[in-house]
């Protein structure tokens, strides 16, 4: 089964007013790369690449010939056509062409996923069930609490009740854009809101030094943190979460930030974490989430993908390392969860049901594509 033509599209959400920050950056409210693979047989799939910077440079491949080096190529042989873009990153023609080592990591990650839903599709079966099918319902946690430009705590109060009233039981917040004491006394209240029944992991996006790390983890303690996600800057970011575990008892999360699987190895090998957060639509695709989540799992590491519940259930739902899922559900901060599918699976009371359909279950609300969507090819 030959892959005959691409279709790229660059996906964007509106501009808001008043945008989202994490502790130091701002989160784009959708900022995707979308293929389209189709093939010789009719099969069709696709595959999302996401990215916090401009989409520019992962575009530009696209636009000088990186199409050419995918069609013709086996549908179902994922792990070869991975290899073969990931080894553009270290070519020449990639210097030539003026191709990012990180573009091309991000559009290898949208390729392989694309891939993958075409041998489901083949295959007649859900990725979760070939990748081994360990369960077919997940706990899905709800990310808030970023910081915004004139937020105060009746704001903040506001937005915890939006996520409780559409279900959910955990919920990620955001700290490390204040002084420590701030942070603590937001982190308190946002733990009155929700209440003592409800689940809170901590997101500091690499903000914290060592020291402040080690103060923040010793403070949060009170208030009964599920995780405590990339807690140190990232200059020394595995040496400092090392060092940070052997303070705290509260579990370390990390992985979203690294580019490769390679950094991901490193993180379990140096037994600095207890929780992978590794991103198959920044990185590796299914290709590469497969064996991380393998190697988690030999190394009593589990598995909570970074950003898109709805794909990553695929590969969460085939492992026992499967932890939890990700999702943004307030529309204003990522309007494609909400519009991006047709029928996507419900989020009810905290779970929710890994498709069904063949590869990865999902298929693309073309009203969406057009709404956001720039095609590129």
């Amino acid at each position: 089964m030959r892959i005959t033509k691409l279709e790229i599209f660059a996906l964007r959400g509106p501009k808001v007013s008043r945008p989202h920050w994490t502790a130091h950056f701002v989160v784009p409210n959708g900022n995707e790369l979308l293929v389209k693979m189709h093939t010789s047989e009719g099969i069709t799939g696709f595959g999302l690449a996401t990215s916090y910077t401009p989409l520019d440079p992962l575009l530009k491949p696209w636009k000088s010939g990186l199409a050419d080096l995918i069609v013709g190529e086996s549908a179902l042989a994922p792990e070869r056509l991975y290899q073969k873009l990931f080894n553009l990153t270290s070519s020449k023609i990639a210097s030539e062409k003026g191709w990012t080592r990180e573009a091309l990591i991000r559009c290898s990650a949208a390729v392989d996923l694309a891939a993958w839903d075409i041998v489901g599709k083949a295959a007649g079966l859900p990725l979760y069930k070939l990748f081994g099918g360990f369960r077919d319902e997940l706990p899905v946690y709800a990310t808030c609490g970023y910081y915004r430009e004139g937020k105060d705590k009746e704001e903040l109060r506001d937005e915890l009740q939006m996520m409780k009233d559409q279900g959910h039981h955990s919920f990620k917040v955001k700290t490390g854009g204040l002084s420590l004491k701030e942070d603590i006394d937001r982190l308190e209240f946002i733990r009155s809101v929700l209440g003592d029944d409800k689940e809170m992991m901590v997101d500091v996006n690499r903000a914290w030094d060592l020291k402040t790390a080690i103060e923040g983890a010793k403070l949060l303690k009170p208030l009964r943190p599920r995780w405590l996600e990339e807690p140190v800057r990232w200059e020394d970011d595995r040496r400092g979460v090392k060092l940070l575990s052997l303070k705290t008892d509260i579990p370390i999360s990390a992985g979203e930030s690294e580019m490769t699987s390679f950094g991901c190895r490193s993180l379990i090998e140096e037994q600095a974490i207890q929780i992978l957060q590794f991103d198959c639509t920044m990185y590796g695709g299914f290709t590469e989430g497969k064996k991380l989540a393998a190697l988690c799992e030999l190394n009593h590491v589990q598995v909570a993908p970074h950003h898109d519940c709805f794909v990553h259930a695929q590969l969460v739902a085939s492992t026992p390392a499967g932890l939890i899922l990700e999702a943004f559900t307030d529309p204003e901060r990522d309007p494609m969860q909400a519009e991006l599918f047709q029928d996507p699976p419900e989020i009810k009371n905290g779970m929710m049901k890994v498709p069904q359909k063949p590869g990865l279950g999902l298929e693309l609300s073309e009203a969406a594509v057009q709404k956001f969507g720039e095609q590129i090819m």
